[in-house]
């Protein structure tokens, strides 16, 4: 029997991304001899549209047997009203992240050398960043209680909680050190040990746990301090593990490296699931226009063969076709002089070309 594969394509660009992803799938299924079986459901404002609920039992039963899943983007104005209504099952991605406790999302940032001309910053900083930053998602004020709007004496108040066990942060810093160890050894945990209890108390574990693993060089750094140094001299990064904002913040502004969220692809992980979607939202303005870009999508894919299918060199085939093809041709968030522009579907087309013509 073949690994099982979820698709879930999700809103607006989520179908359109995918649709390219998939497209890899096939060729890199066949170039390595991996069997699979592909699935489809719903998930996002798609979902809620013909059910009436982000995420169905069905669908996440169906994402629960599966061995991966590949997930596009979701939401959109359309549902944004929603968003805090937790009175149904189950409330999307967040819930789906949280139920088969996808605990480690990885969020790669390469800056490919054919495309270091897209980067908003200056291409003697960004040449050769490569930064892997890993995000604890099950955890943290994302999913603290107690949490809500409220009303006091005459006076609306809101609160979230932001709390980590140390079971969670052991894990999390665990990963990142085996991750780091296939790397180039190095791991920055990040925290804001100087301001919160919080943060005192995962600097603390992170330590702990990180003498477990004498030949990765560890070591702490404050939230504000990284968001400055990692625009400001990337290359001092390797590998950075981090909770929940924290990652979720870094991780964007990591995106001014390579030019565009679409160009940053991530894995979420856990102990018997996996999810592997693009960094980007669903970009309700373009959707429907083919001028979105695939690339995080078709990167998400190559962490889905190293992760899941256990075929790194798949990965490293998807990136050097990707690298080839930003040589000559970009979609329009990262179009350089003396480039051809490209839409979503004739990337995705590219890519595929490229990897067909890899021995």
């Amino acid at each position: 029997m073949g690994k099982k594969i979820l698709v879930m394509k999700g809103d607006h660009i989520g179908p359109e991304v995918t649709d390219q992803g998939l497209k890899v799938l096939h060729v890199m299924a066949a170039k390595t001899g991996v069997e699979l079986e592909l699935e489809a459901d719903l998930l996002g404002g798609c979902s809620i549209d013909v059910h009436g609920i982000a995420l169905t039992d069905e669908a996440y039963a169906k994402a629960e047997a599966a061995d991966a899943i590949l997930f596009g983007a979701a939401g959109g104005p359309d549902w944004d009203g929603m968003r805090f209504k937790r009175k149904k099952q189950r409330d999307g991605l967040l819930a789906l992240r949280k139920g088969l406790d996808l605990f480690a999302n990885l969020r790669a940032v390469k800056v490919f050398d054919s495309a270091v001309d897209a980067s908003t910053l200056k291409p003697e900083h960004v040449r050769g960043a490569d930064v892997m930053i890993l995000r604890e998602l099950t955890g943290g004020i994302y999913f603290g209680e107690p949490r809500g709007i409220r009303e006091e004496d005459g006076e609306r108040f809101a609160l979230n909680t932001m709390i980590y066990t140390e079971k969670e942060v052991r894990r999390i810093v665990r990963r990142g050190c085996e991750i780091a160890r296939k790397r180039s050894g190095k791991l920055m945990s990040v925290d804001k040990a100087n301001a919160t209890e919080v943060g005192r108390f995962w600097r603390d574990i992170a330590t702990e746990v990180a003498a477990d693993y004498p030949d990765v060089e560890f070591d702490s750094m404050y939230v504000d301090n990284a968001a400055m140094q990692i625009i400001r001299n990337p290359r001092q990064f390797d590998t950075i593990v981090t909770g929940n904002m924290f990652g979720d913040i870094l991780s964007d502004a990591a995106g001014n490296l390579t030019g565009s969220l679409g160009m940053l692809p991530s894995a979420s992980l856990g102990e018997n699931h996996a999810l592997y979607e693009p960094c980007h939202g669903s970009a309700p303005d373009i959707s429907g226009r083919d001028i979105a870009n695939p690339v995080a999508s078709i990167l998400s894919v190559g962490m889905l063969f190293r992760y899941t299918l256990d075929k790194p060199e798949a990965d490293e085939a998807i990136h050097r076709a990707v690298e080839q093809v930003l040589a000559t041709h970009r979609t329009a968030d990262i179009m350089a002089e003396g480039k051809n522009q490209v839409g979503c579907s004739q990337m995705g087309d590219l890519i595929v070309q490229h990897l067909e013509e890899q021995p």
